[in-house]
């Protein structure tokens, strides 16, 4: 990781008796993009107003590029910020939102409008400055807003859930300007709070997954995708199914096969309704702890007579193609996702599943 650009180092936040962060230690780098990626009340915005100075921790620190800033001001800490309802002033014009920041820091009014016209120039807004937020969609309004947080060339851009308001169109649309601005601003650091994981998988770096007010697990974003290390992050990033499997045989680091027992590639065996598989464990597996096998839903084939039975029990058509639920015979509910049904037995009637080896095994009972 290159030099911090920002650092949370055991950072609890309480309003009342509820606590709304604890213990978090975080670290950003110079020019990386995180994203904070969990359900409502995770605590992933609450830690973004830690860090932008709208809320005090409790106990903890925040340290910007290496600088204790926990008791300093909002405005003290040098941070572009954008909120989910983009809070234009609606009484000024594009250009004066945008030039707020910079008014506020006295700088020259020449600087001001070159910066204005630059950062407007940046977002795609240089023909709408003279508007007025009300003159603007949501997505005009969204451009603004970052074009605002920009103008003041921060070191670490703040965006807590700024697609959510948009319609699926404009998102696809905004998504593809962010990631055109990660391109211009290399460095500048990003910390994207969202709990739409297709939004954290395209922008991010690093995600870091939270639930109940705490940190799960943070990595590297395909790491985490394609290896998860916990039960929550498997069901959360990439709707995986969660199937309780017995571990017949582990795949100790460094082992070659030799006892017979365990597989040469690294790869642990299970056994699921009866049938064995193989899985690939993504951390220490101690004797005894219950596993689960994370399957993604368009990872599992759905055929007539292939592999484990089930039994077909519902069909949703989702435009792209078909969701469909399945159980299997010790009762395990799955989800598949498939381009077609012609060939499929109807609803209620037995079919064959297969399973892909090397599919995550994690340990289960961390709740999904």
């Amino acid at each position: 990781m290159t030099a911090p650009a920002v650092e949370l180092r055991g950072v609890s936040v309480h309003f009342g008796r509820t606590v709304a962060l604890r213990e978090l230690d975080l670290v950003v780098g110079r020019g990386e993009a995180l994203a904070l990626l969990g359900p409502s009340g995770s605590g992933k915005s609450t830690a973004l107003k830690a860090v932008a100075g709208f809320v005090r921790p409790h106990s903890g620190r925040v340290l910007l590029s290496g600088v204790d800033v926990t008791d300093a001001p909002p405005h003290r800490r040098g941070l572009g910020v954008v909120v989910q309802n983009y809070a234009l002033f609606p009484h000024m014009r594009v250009a004066d939102n945008v030039a707020f920041g910079l008014r506020a820091r006295r700088m020259p009014r020449r600087e001001v409008e070159q910066r204005v016209t630059e950062v407007l120039a940046m977002v795609g807004m240089a023909d709408y400055r003279r508007r007025y937020p009300r003159e603007l969609s949501g997505g005009q309004q969204q451009r603004v807003a970052i074009a605002r947080a920009l103008a003041i060339r921060p070191p670490v851009l703040l965006l807590d859930e700024p697609l959510s308001a948009l319609d699926a169109a404009l998102r696809e649309e905004m998504l593809a300007e962010l990631l055109r601005l990660r391109r211009e601003l290399p460095d500048t650091a990003m910390v994207y709070v969202t709990h739409d994981q297709g939004e954290a998988l395209a922008l991010a770096d690093r995600v870091a997954v939270m639930r109940d007010a705490r940190l799960v697990e943070v990595g590297p974003t395909a790491q985490l995708y394609h290896r998860p290390r916990a039960e929550f992050t498997a069901s959360f990033l990439g709707a995986a199914n969660l199937l309780p499997v017995e571990l017949v045989a582990a795949a100790p680091e460094g082992s070659d096969g030799s006892d017979g027992t365990v597989r040469a590639d690294g790869l642990a065996t299970v056994r699921l309704a009866g049938a064995e598989l193989r899985a690939e464990p993504t951390g220490p597996l101690p004797a005894g702890t219950p596993v689960a096998l994370g399957v993604r839903p368009h990872r599992v084939e759905v055929r007539a007579d292939a592999g484990l039975p089930a039994r077909l029990l519902g069909v949703q058509w989702r435009g792209t193609g078909f969701r469909l639920e399945l159980e299997l015979d010790d009762g395990s509910r799955l989800r598949a996702d498939v381009s077609t049904v012609d060939g499929l037995p109807a609803v209620g009637e037995r079919v064959g599943v297969s399973i892909p080896d090397g599919c995550p095994l994690v340990p289960a009972g961390a709740g999904a």
